[in-house]
């Protein structure tokens, strides 16, 4: 028999990671849903399980779900205010083993990219048919590329040709395989990012891979919330016209969080931002490039 006051002790003890309480947790004493061991705190000392009761509602797991993909244990609260007004801070902190209190970087990230092309796909011309080509004949277009005499280039020729004038008359279709793709070229855009820090830091040898990785995950986090707190802005006529102001807030965000993570100088941030910039279009740009030679070459001669 179980001491009635341990017992309450101990389930008011039963407090999941992060402080988030156990909304069913099971009976102190009661034997483990895994190895059958009687629980005697918020976790099973035999097998490790979590001590909580299974049987519950669908409306309760459901509930549970949602807020286990948002980790609505608080944490998401206190980091989006540090993410947004002191970047640095945020980051040095997981850096430095600080981890408990905020979400975890990646989930954070994860999290809003799927925000970001749920409100891009709100937003007013977000399905409006796209003609990248407009020819004679709507449907029936062609476009005669001109046979190079290069025997190294003709077969390139040969092999575009049928699938370019497949894509101008499915102009809908093609375009909407290749916006597939935009989910994972932002996937994609994270271990470039990393790379790239470390190419512009590779003399700072106090920082790892991992610790650009982490700067990598806050600042595009950042960015995918600029961006659909400026979509959402778009869509309120009253707001719309203030839009143009976050171009600047990008840019000053990424300074600031920058100078205060690697300790550098005005003058060596703003080089970096630069080179940030120019380095970053062009893996852009060969991303969205080779997503377009993927579907062109998934369409087939003419199919």
């Amino acid at each position: 028999m179980v001491d009635p006051e341990i017992e309450i002790a101990a389930a008011g003890s039963l407090v999941g990671l992060g402080g988030w309480r156990v909304r069913h947790p099971a009976k102190i004493g009661s034997p483990c849903a895994n190895c059958g061991a009687p629980l005697a705190g918020p976790y099973c000392h035999a097998c490790g399980q979590l001590a909580e009761s299974f049987e519950r509602s669908i409306w309760s797991l459901l509930k549970e779900a949602v807020e286990n993909f948002f980790d609505a244990d608080g944490r998401i609260l206190h980091t989006l205010p540090r993410l947004m007004f002191r970047p640095a801070s945020l980051t040095k902190a997981y850096l430095a083993g600080h981890r408990a209190s905020q979400t975890p970087p990646l989930r954070l990230f994860l999290v809003i990219v799927v925000m970001v092309f749920f409100v891009g796909g709100l937003t007013p011309g977000a399905h409006r048919p796209i003609n990248f080509y407009r020819g004679d004949s709507p449907g029936h277009s062609t476009v005669d590329l001109a046979v190079s005499s290069d025997p190294q280039v003709r077969p390139f020729i040969e092999w575009l040709r049928p699938r370019l004038n497949y894509a101008i008359n499915h102009q809908q279709e093609f375009a909407s395989a290749v916006e597939s793709w935009f989910h994972r070229i932002a996937i994609m855009f994270l271990p470039v990012a990393t790379l790239l820090l470390s190419f512009l830091f590779i003399f700072r040898r106090r920082f790892f891979i991992f610790d650009h990785a982490i700067f990598s995950m806050h600042s595009l986090s950042f960015m995918g919330l600029l961006f659909t707190v400026g979509s959402l802005m778009g869509m309120a006529p009253p707001l719309r016209g203030l839009v143009g102001l976050l171009d600047f807030v990008a840019p000053t965000h990424l300074f600031f969080h920058m100078r205060g993570v690697y300790g550098t100088s005005v003058f060596g941030t703003l080089l970096r931002m630069f080179v940030l910039f120019i380095l970053s279009a062009i893996a852009l740009a060969l991303l969205v490039a080779a997503a377009v030679f993927v579907e062109l070459n998934a369409v087939g001669a003419g199919s």
